[in-house]
C-alpha cells in the first residue's frame, strides 16, 4: 500500500546500525504484548532479545503504563537544575538501597550518556584534587556506547573506524577469560605502574556487543584490587547487566570489591522510556563540593530526571519486588541451565555459555568470530522467518527474553536453536 508504514519509512527514516543501501525492509511493528510483538500483517514474533536488552517485564505492561499515565497528569517535566521532584528523589533512594556502597545518583537519558558521565566524573575527580591523570583502561572486546567517551572506552570492533583519530587516550587489556587470565592481571598491573590512569571501566561478568563473553567474579575482584592499590577508580557499566540479567539485581552484587561508579539504563524503566543513571560514592561526590564554582560538575540535559521516566522506573522496581517476578527469573535461569547441558558439546558449536538469564551460542565458522561474520544474516533471517527475533552478534546467537516469557514461547526458541543445527549452511 502506497501509504503503508514501510513506504513512509523508506522515504523518511534512517535506522541505527543499518546499511540502508543493502538492508532488507524493516518489520512494521504495531503492537506488543508481554514477550510478543505483532507486525502490520498480523504476524507474531517472540522478542528473544528484549528489544535490545531493555524490556524486562514484557511489552505494554499495564502496571507500568498506568503509573506513566498517572504521572503525566500530575507533572510531565520540570528543569532539574535548581528544582527537584518526588519521583526522582524516591527513585534515587530506592536504587541506592540496593547498592549501599554507592551514595549519589546522577540522571541522564541513555546508556552511552551514563558512561560518558562516569568517565567525566572520574577525570574531574582527580582534576579537582589537583592530581594529574590522563588515561582510561578498558577491556579489548568492550562495548560502552556511541558517544565519544563511550566509543573511546570500547574495544576495536571496527564500528568506530571513522572516528579513531578523534578518540581520547585509552589502553586496553585482555579479558580474564581462559588462558588470558594471568595476562589480564599482569597487563593491568603494568599499565597502572607506567601510566597516569584515572579509571578502569568494565562490563561486569558479561560483555554484550563484544560477543556475550563471560568471565568470573573472582577474576574481576582481583582486577579491582589491583586498581585499589594504585588508587584508580573503577567504573561498572551495568547498562546491560543490571536488573537481573546476570541472575542478581546487579552483576556487581557478585563482587567482593565494589566499583566506585556504576552506569545504569536499558532495563531501568522496564523497557518503556529512555532514562539512565550514573551512581558514585560519597568520596567522589565530595570532590566536587567547593566554594570554587569551577569545580562544579557541568553536565546535564533538558530531560534530566524526567518525572514520567522516573515513574516508569519506580513501577519497574515494584514489579521486580513481586514474588512472581522473582520466580520467573529463577525459572528462566534454571531452564537455560538445563538447555545448556542438553546442547553443550554439539559439533557445530564452539561454545555454549550462560550467565543468569542470558544464554549464548557460539557457532563454528571458517571466518573470524567477529561482529561482521557473514553467518550473522543467515542466522538472523532464519529465526525471523520462523517468528523469533534473535539479533546475532556475528556468529553468536543469544537468548535474553523478557522475564514474563511463557514456557511454550521459551521452548519454541530452544527448539529453533536445535533445528538450525541440522541445517546445511551451519
Amino acid at each position: 500500500m502506497k501509504n503503508s508504514i514501510l513506504e513512509k519509512d523508506k522515504q523518511y527514516i534512517w535506522h541505527p546500525y543499518t546499511q540502508q543501501k543493502t538492508a532488507a525492509e524493516p518489520l512494521a511493528i504495531i503492537k506488543g504484548q508481554e514477550a510478543l510483538l505483532f507486525d502490520e500483517n498480523g504476524n507474531e514474533y517472540i522478542d528473544g532479545i528484549s528489544s535490545w536488552w531493555t524490556n524486562t517485564h514484557g511489552h505494554s505492561n499495564p502496571y507500568i503504563a498506568k503509573k506513566i499515565y498517572e504521572q503525566a497528569l500530575e507533572l510531565e517535566h520540570v528543569i532539574f537544575a535548581g528544582f527537584t521532584h518526588k519521583p526522582a528523589v524516591t527513585l534515587g533512594e530506592r536504587l541506592l538501597g540496593k547498592i549501599p556502597y554507592q551514595k549519589r545518583v546522577f540522571f541522564s537519558d541513555n546508556g552511552s550518556t551514563a558512561v560518558e558521565i562516569a568517565i567525566k566524573m572520574a577525570i574531574q575527580y582527580f582534576h579537582n584534587k589537583g592530581i594529574q591523570r590522563k588515561t582510561l583502561v578498558a577491556f579489548e572486546n568492550a562495548f560502552h556506547g556511541e558517544t565519544f567517551g563511550a566509543m573511546s572506552a570500547s574495544g576495536d570492533l571496527s564500528l568506530n573506524n571513522a572516528f579513531k583519530e578523534h578518540l581520547f587516550n585509552i589502553i586496553r587489556i585482555p579479558e580474564p577469560i581462559g588462558e588470558d587470565k594471568e595476562k589480564s592481571f599482569a597487563a593491568l598491573e603494568e599499565v597502572l605502574q607506567n601510566n597516569q590512569v584515572y579509571a578502569f571501566i568494565f562490563e561486569p561478568l558479561l560483555q554484550g556487543a563484544g560477543g556475550m563473553r563471560m568471565y568470573a567474579p573472582e577474576d574481576l575482584d582481583k582486577l579491582i584490587a589491583i586498581c585499589r592499590k594504585h588508587e584508580v577508580l573503577c567504573i561498572a557499566d551495568e547498562v546491560m547487566t543490571g536488573f537481573y540479567r546476570t541472575g542478581k539485581f546487579f552483576a556487581s552484587d557478585y563482587l567482593k570489591n565494589k566499583p566506585d561508579l556504576m552506569c545504569l539504563s536499558k532495563g531501568l524503566t522496564g523497557g518503556t522510556l529512555p532514562l539512565a543513571i550514573t551512581t558514585c560514592t560519597e568520596e567522589i561526590f565530595e570532590a566536587f563540593l567547593s566554594d570554587d564554582k569551577l569545580k562544579t560538575f557541568f553536565h546535564g540535559h533538558s530531560y534530566t530526571a524526567n518525572p514520567i521516566g522516573c515513574a516508569a522506573a519506580l513501577a519497574s522496581l515494584d514489579l521486580f519486588e513481586q514474588d512472581s517476578t522473582q520466580q520467573n527469573i529463577e525459572w528462566l535461569v534454571s531452564n537455560h541451565a538445563n538447555f545448556l547441558k542438553k546442547i553443550k558439546g554439539h559439533p557445530k558449536l564452539n561454545d555454549v555459555r550462560q550467565q543468569g538469564t542470558v544464554l549464548a551460542f557460539e557457532f563454528k565458522t571458517s571466518q573470524n568470530t567477529s561482529y561482521f561474520n557473514n553467518l550473522r544474516d543467515k542466522l538472523y533471517y532464519y529465526f525471523l522467518d520462523r517468528g523469533a527475533i534473535l539479533r546475532p552478534l556475528g556468529n553468536v546467537i543469544y537468548l535474553m527474553p523478557p522475564y514474563c516469557i511463557t514456557k511454550k514461547q521459551l521452548l519454541k526458541l530452544y527448539n529453533l536453536i536445535e533445528q538450525i543445527l541440522t541445517e546445511d549452511f551451519i
